[in-house]
């Protein structure tokens, strides 16, 4: 069950571990561990255990035994609940003993990066093999149909459009940016993503009267950026607090006239257009959809068109080692999703289209300063935040994604790569 949105409390509040308060009604598979034999728990604290002793990290248990070769703090509040729901729904568990307070870590980002830089070795090969055993499988509502896209992106979208305004900056961007040093500093946050936005309207070669077909909205800055050079653009989704806003700040910018926010699936999409973008959007197209997404490109291109897309990566192995699991970010954050390999990418584009890969470039330190202003932000306006009516587990899960994010790509576990597909035909 996916509970990201917030409901009223209808029975008193159960609490876990340390003292987080648990709706069981808002979150039931967080309010109480699943039900788990003694053998169960005892094998998931051998593996677990051995894994921790082989890393640098200093896991602290609340008896205060401690194990592992040092470096960032975890501590383990309740070892019981802890095991017990990583040895019955493994990394789903894990992120749900967090949600529950469980355990927590000073520096979260620092210990997260550590497990993310060996995910492929936590568990042990022959038991890699039974990960069938404990891995939930993908539910079947949760395909991305017309109709289960609607509802997987309704579910994180439009959650409400002043949360994602508490933590992200004034362009209303939520992708990666491209910062033009590092550490990277929040007021020039709102730069970065222009400066992301421009590089990819560079790409496509968007100028004065430019047909455009952007696929994901967002909240609008691409296609008010791209409608300021004198672009007429068609941008597509399937969020209506997005579609709302982004509508709304073009009719601010004067810019109503060259920009038409559709409700709208990638494939019901019938025009031709000079040139096409979408950023951090195949992220949430789901496998079996990846051919229909890219044939769709290519069908949407005027000859001599080219495309522009931004799409986080990880490794292919891993990709296919997820591909047909249920994961803690499919379940709490991003229903639906999967993200693919530069393989999977090039393989489909290759097979299914007759586009060429042209450029491709990857700016994965990037989204790791991104995602730290944001989670910075976040939890600074954690006040504002329980005003909006999110509660406090709410507030676990947003961190615990945004720092297991940042996490992924500061161990180069992810990635993210611009590229631009090209369409043979004449010049324009």
């Amino acid at each position: 069950m996916t509970a990201t949105h917030p409901r009223p409390a209808a029975a008193p509040p159960v609490t876990e571990g340390r003292g987080t308060p648990v709706d069981p009604h808002r979150w039931p598979d967080v309010a109480a561990p699943p039900r788990t034999s003694r053998a169960r728990r005892a094998i998931a604290a051998a593996v677990v255990g051995r894994a921790l002793r082989r890393l640098p990290l200093r896991v602290r248990f609340a008896d205060g035994a401690t194990v592992g070769l040092g470096g960032p703090l975890v501590e383990v509040h309740d070892p019981d609940a802890f095991h017990g729901r990583i040895g019955a729904q493994g990394l789903i568990g894990f992120g749900e003993s967090y949600m529950a307070g469980e355990w927590d870590a000073p520096d979260l980002v620092g210990a997260l990066t550590v497990l993310a830089a060996h995910a492929a070795d936590l568990v042990p090969a022959p038991l890699q093999r039974l990960r069938g055993l404990w891995h939930q499988r993908r539910p079947a509502a949760r395909r991305n149909t017309p109709e289960g896209a609607r509802s997987n992106i309704s579910s994180h979208y439009d959650l409400s459009n002043d949360l994602f305004a508490l933590f992200l900056d004034d362009t209303l961007s939520y992708s990666s940016a491209v910062f033009p040093a590092f550490p990277a500093r929040r007021e020039s946050l709102a730069a970065a993503q222009q400066r992301k936005i421009d590089r990819l309207l560079d790409l496509a070669e968007v100028r004065d009267g430019t047909r455009l077909l952007e696929i994901g909205t967002g909240w609008g800055e691409l296609a008010l950026r791209a409608a300021a050079r004198g672009a007429h653009v068609t941008s597509l989704t399937l969020s209506r607090e997005q579609r709302d806003r982004a509508l709304e700040r073009a009719r601010e910018a004067g810019l109503a006239d060259r920009v038409r926010v559709e409700l709208r699936d990638y494939r019901e999409e019938k025009g031709t257009y000079d040139a096409l973008v979408s950023v951090e959007m195949i992220e949430a197209v789901g496998a079996e959809f990846w051919p229909v997404y890219f044939r769709t490109l290519d069908e949407r291109l005027a000859p001599g068109g080219r495309a522009a897309l931004q799409a986080i990566t990880m490794p292919h192995d891993r990709m296919l080692a997820a591909r047909h699991t249920h994961t803690w970010i499919q379940k709490y954050v991003f229903p639906g999703g999967l993200i693919p390999s530069t393989d999977a990418i090039e393989d489909t584009v290759r097979d299914h289209t007759g586009l060429r890969v042209a450029r491709r470039d990857d700016y994965g330190a990037h989204y790791a300063e991104t995602l730290r202003l944001w989670r910075e932000r976040f939890t600074e306006r954690a006040a504002e935040v329980d005003a909006l009516g999110f509660d406090e587990t709410f507030r676990r899960l947003w961190t615990f994604y945004l720092a297991y994010s940042e996490a992924g790509f500061r161990a180069a576990y992810l990635d993210v790569q611009q590229y631009l597909f090209t369409k043979e035909g004449p010049a324009r």
